[in-house]
């Protein structure tokens, strides 16, 4: 693998050789798909260039306000044909939950722990905060200046994939980027007023429930929610996004579970740390993955299985969580 300036630069190679992108991201959109995939199709339509973004699920509600979201396709059918595809912060195609990206020349950006080289092209950057950080250094080497909206489009992926600057990795660089964002326009209070101060009634029931499955065992905390309970809530998947942190919010708890029950019967897990303890690899061992502080998974149910694959995975790697 080349040095990072170098990946940047082939990344810029290829975008110069192509007219027609399209750009996705992986399922079940964070803060940082969607702001990253917006911006850089923002940046590339700066550059000359077409660009079509696609999400598998969509824009979740809480960004629906940022700027070119409403330009966003939902679809899991076909892909519209480019000349390439530009797939962010995604360990692989099938991630996307996209038919067709196969047949287009692939450029891969991401900065996960868990990151893989399955394209083409790979730019892949970890000390980077978040893949905002990328999408900002490509627009400065490309000489495109970065618009307000482009600019609050990365401060979001920043805000929301620090954790509001609290996950580790989070250093002076960091800080640094997200002053210059502001100094491009975003406006950080109304930004951070969109994206924790304007949470759907259906969410704020649905932590409630799951706050009342909370489980402690030393330093080891759990939630989990039903698809009853996700019925009676009038709940949506994306209302399950961030309800982990309450349970990591607790004093001694090291690590941090949220259970989501899935039709099949089997879950989805939210992995979440303070700091030393590295869920991603976790993650990762049941093909999921993400941060070392953050990460997802699939996992066989019932409930009582999948909690005990999850501890076993722990132990596996001499974590000593504590549980009793």
């Amino acid at each position: 693998m080349g040095s990072l300036s170098g990946m940047l630069d082939e990344v810029l190679n290829q975008i110069g050789r192509r007219n027609r992108f399209l750009l996705t991201s992986h399922a079940r959109p964070d803060g940082d798909a969607v702001g990253s995939t917006l911006a850089c199709a923002q940046i590339l339509r700066s550059m000359g260039k077409e660009a079509s973004v696609v999400l598998s699920d969509g824009v979740p509600v809480i960004y629906r306000r940022l700027p070119f979201s409403d330009s966003v396709l939902q679809t899991t059918d076909e892909v519209p044909e480019a000349e390439a595809a530009i797939i962010l912060e995604c360990d692989g195609v099938a991630r996307t939950r996209l038919s067709g990206l196969e047949r287009h020349f692939l450029i891969n950006i991401d900065h996960h722990a868990t990151a893989r080289p399955f394209a083409d092209v790979n730019w892949i950057d970890t000390s980077a905060c978040a893949t905002a950080e990328m999408i900002f250094l490509l627009a400065r080497r490309a000489g495109v200046k970065v618009s307000p909206e482009v600019a609050t489009c990365l401060y979001t992926a920043v805000l929301t994939d620090t954790g509001s600057f609290c996950f580790p990795g989070t250093t002076a660089r960091t800080f640094e980027l997200a002053e210059e964002l502001v100094r491009c326009g975003a406006d950080p209070v109304h930004i951070a007023q969109n994206v924790y101060f304007s949470r759907p009634l259906s969410k704020m029931r649905l932590l409630g429930a799951a706050l009342s499955s909370l489980s402690r065992q030393g330093n080891l905390a759990w939630m989990h929610i039903t698809q009853d309970t996700m019925k009676r809530c009038e709940s949506t998947e994306e209302d399950c996004e961030g309800l982990v942190n309450y349970a990591l919010g607790i004093g001694g708890i090291e690590v941090a579970l949220f259970f989501r029950e899935l039709p099949s019967g089997d879950f989805r897990v939210s992995l979440r740390s303070k700091g030393s303890v590295n869920v991603a690899v976790v993650a990762e061992s049941f093909g999921g993955g993400g941060h070392e502080c953050a990460s997802g998974c699939g996992v066989k149910g019932p409930l009582g299985n999948a909690l005990d694959e999850i501890l076993g995975q722990f132990r596996v790697r001499g974590y000593d969580l504590k549980v009793h």
